[in-house]
């Protein structure tokens, strides 16, 4: 018999090597390399499959790019207008979607909920591999959810999974989760790397064939990131992640990638009674503040995916008693956090190297943008001269390493949005203030550091 052949696949970036090595020369991370059993071409008929397609291949036709039909991808909606906002329009048949998310997120409670109320509507198979079917039932009973229709199977085989699917022909397939399935050609063990990414791409191919909508479940690492290896991100259509500490209720649905719509989309949801219930105004629910207005405290208006998002930004300077003051950002880049305290002393005559600075973004909200430089700025300001700042003023613009506020991508749609909450007073870039200011709202536009400061 033929030896079995083995090879060394990175665990971080899903590259391959012929022989074990310290350093993976893709992704430059230590000792990520693990040895992977290759099954052989026989038993697998892997050999045959490849001659097949490479002959599928041949026999296409090719065509110019002009001449492909530009016809709007079919959508259907998934029941949850925040859902199918960081989807893109909804789901789009023959797809591959990856939800991620730390354990106790809600992503089987979220997948659930759409399962049971698309199965009203479309046939939809749920294949669970870590739960029995009676844990799911009585989730979905105790969610109040409608169960009749929906298609229910407990397995980890892909092949059984598969040939379900094509006896039954489902238009949504999810499977919960990616980690449990395995293939039986394979000899590692259920969520190795080899496991992850040929269980994914059988999957993808029944999906893109079939025109089947397919959800998967993915786990999350202790650093927040997917799960596997990282071709399997390279595989699907759309990954999206579902965030929430602990001690909030409310959880964010944020698109890394997406084929059919804009990245960096954001939806909110509440974990409620009775499930997951979508916030139609996120902006409200990261404005509750206070009676009376304290320091350090401002509101930020960030751009997250297509629609603008109202946040309170609150910063706390402290004396040190330590020789080396400590630096602390929660919900932002905490090297940016450095780099604006430097601006600040360089170009705003501000010294704060004897401070504990700390910064939080209020609901739990991660800001990726560099518009809230100003406002964090002018929140540590508020702070160190322990001067509140006016409640109706709201703040956006970046600020560069020269003390300039550069403007920020849609600036005219972020003021509108504060003026709609009841804000009066808005400092942003000079390049962003419109030519007609909302009624009652004052704009006032800054091209330095200093004028900002002065506009206080």
């Amino acid at each position: 018999m033929a030896k079995p052949k083995s090879a060394f696949v990175c665990t971080e970036c899903g590259a391959e090597y012929s022989k074990w090595q310290g350093q993976c020369s893709s992704c430059r991370e230590w000792n990520t390399l693990s040895e992977v059993r290759l099954s052989s071409p026989s038993r697998s008929g892997g050999g045959q499959a490849v001659r097949q397609g490479y002959a599928g291949s041949a026999s296409s036709d090719v065509v110019d790019l002009s001449s492909v039909d530009l016809a709007e991808v079919p959508r259907f909606s998934s029941t949850f207008s925040e859902f199918d906002r960081v989807l893109g329009g909804g789901l789009v048949p023959g797809s591959a979607v990856l939800l991620g998310g730390n354990p106790g997120a809600g992503k089987s409670t979220l997948l659930l909920q759409t399962a049971c109320k698309l199965a009203q509507q479309k046939k939809v198979l749920y294949v669970t591999g870590e739960e029995s079917l009676s844990q799911v039932a009585m989730r979905a009973h105790r969610l109040h959810l409608p169960t009749q229709g929906l298609h229910m199977l407990a397995e980890t085989s892909i092949e059984t999974i598969l040939a379900t699917c094509e006896r039954e022909r489902p238009d949504i397939l999810i499977i919960d989760s990616i980690q449990t399935m395995h293939l039986e050609d394979i000899s590692s063990a259920p969520g190795g790397v080899a496991q992850v990414r040929e269980s994914s791409a059988a999957l993808t191919r029944f999906a893109k064939q079939s025109s089947t909508v397919l959800l998967l479940v993915g786990h999350v690492t202790k650093d927040g990131t997917l799960a596997g290896p990282k071709v399997l991100e390279h595989m699907i259509d759309a990954s999206l992640l579902l965030e929430g500490s602990a001690d909030s209720r409310f959880r964010t649905l944020r698109g890394q990638k997406n084929r059919f719509g804009a990245v960096n989309e954001l939806g909110v949801f509440a974990m409620l009674e009775h499930g997951l219930k979508e916030v139609k105004n996120p902006s409200a629910i990261f404005l509750t503040r206070g009676e009376e207005q304290a320091a350090g405290s401002v509101v930020m208006v960030v751009w997250e995916g297509t629609r603008p998002l109202l946040v309170e930004v609150q910063a706390l300077l402290d004396e040190s008693q330590m020789s080396n003051p400590r630096r602390v950002a929660v919900g932002m880049d905490g090297q940016r956090l450095a780099m604006l305290l430097a601006v600040l002393h360089k170009h705003g005559g501000l010294f704060s190297g004897d401070q504990d600075v700390f910064i939080n973004v209020v609901g739990g909200v991660k800001v990726l943008e560099t518009s809230a430089d100003l406002a964090v700025l002018l929140a540590i300001v508020s702070s160190l001269r322990n001067q509140p700042l006016p409640r109706e003023l709201v703040v956006f613009g970046e600020v560069g390493l020269s003390g300039e506020i550069r403007p920020v991508p849609s600036g005219q749609s972020r003021i509108v949005e504060a003026a709609k909450h009841g804000f009066t007073k808005a400092i942003v870039p000079s390049a962003n203030a419109p030519k007609q200011a909302p009624e009652g709202m004052q704009i006032i536009g800054v091209d330095k550091l200093t004028d900002a400061l002065a506009a206080l």
